[in-house]
């Protein structure tokens, strides 16, 4: 199968690109010349040891010549901090933000602060993350209900608290390079939801340099709005987007057209708010066909987009023309 670019409809201001955590079997130049190959806009670059190890040594003189290469494709490119196994090998996403320990927490903290420097020196629009899983209590079983509930608050609570202090000095990295730090609400984690993202918002006291990712798979997994009133409610603080299928109730990145959403009213939505940063597609567990769901997946959008924006849409469709309730989908 032949890799040719896909029609780019010239009417849509969106632009898409693919995550490197869903081509982790190429190498990161291979993969950035696919990408480009094909007509994407930019890349989504999970910091990890088989691409841009944020770890190893020369990071700078790595994270240089690859700034290089970027340009020499034309590709943007978002920074997500998502690695399953980057800070410790045993434990995934490991430590969190929410580490009961102190020197822990601050071991993400510094990965995060590293990734807002990797983004300053790759002109990326964003650096992503996310708050991690909720601790257990560890405190003892409690004899009734009512202490077992405060003492899963009291948790809850505290977790907050270590959230809004360790993501404090990721922050002012964050203000000082003038990129956005967009914390991503992930099924499962403390911060899970857009209710969740205000939550901490407030907490920290609005600041500029606190934005969101806003994962379309996630809205249709467990928000009650569907995905394009979630984008439409998320506008303001909108920093970075992800794009998969997904189903309602199940956490499963799936490729377009095997699950739930229907794309052209998103990426309508995304249009109508003004959104400038990446639509990166999202797919972490498909690897082992990166390089044919990278081909399938653009194509796919830019027909989803052409179908949120009919250029003739105050026209009355002629038999047989017009949407159907396939439009956007693959067969």
């Amino acid at each position: 199968m032949s890799l040719q670019p896909s029609p780019r409809p010239t009417a849509h201001p969106l632009r898409y690109s693919y995550g490197t955590n869903g081509l982790t079997d190429l190498r990161l130049d291979d993969a950035l010349s696919l990408l480009a190959d094909l007509g994407y806009d930019g890349v989504g670059l999970t910091l990890d040891h088989m691409h841009l190890d944020p770890l190893a040594p020369d990071l700078a003189a790595r994270t240089h010549k690859l700034a290089r290469r970027l340009d020499e494709l034309g590709l943007g490119v978002t920074i997500e901090t998502g690695a399953r196994y980057v800070l410790d090998p045993r434990r995934k996403h490991g430590p969190s933000l929410l580490d009961p320990d102190p020197a822990q927490r601050a071991r993400r903290a510094d990965l995060l602060v590293r990734a807002v420097q990797i983004a300053t020196d790759l002109g990326a629009h964003a650096v992503h993350c996310f708050s991690g899983i909720l601790p257990k209590d560890t405190t003892g079983e409690r004899d009734t209900e009512g202490q077992a509930a405060e003492a899963e608050a009291e948790v809850e609570d505290a977790a907050w608290k270590r959230l809004a202090e360790t993501l404090t000095p990721v922050l002012d990295a964050a203000t000082a390079a003038g990129i956005p730090l967009a914390i991503e609400p992930e099924p499962g984690h403390l911060l899970a939801t857009l209710d969740d993202f205000h939550r901490l918002r407030t907490a920290l006291g609005s600041p500029d340099a606190l934005g969101l990712t806003l994962d379309i798979g996630h809205c249709q997994c467990l928000e009650p709005l569907s995905p394009a009133d979630c984008v439409r409610a998320a506008a303001p603080w909108l920093r970075h987007v992800q794009i998969e299928d997904m189903r309602r109730g199940v956490h499963e990145h799936l490729p377009f057209g095997d699950g739930e959403i229907d794309f052209p009213p998103v990426l309508e939505a995304l249009a109508t708010v003004g959104y400038q940063g990446l639509v990166s597609v999202e797919l972490p567990r498909h690897s082992h066909a990166g390089p044919q769901l990278a081909q399938q997946s653009l194509p796919f959008l830019h027909h989803a987009a052409a179908v949120s924006t009919p250029p003739d849409a105050d026209r009355p469709p002629n038999p047989g023309e017009g949407p159907t309730d396939s439009d956007g989908r693959t067969p």
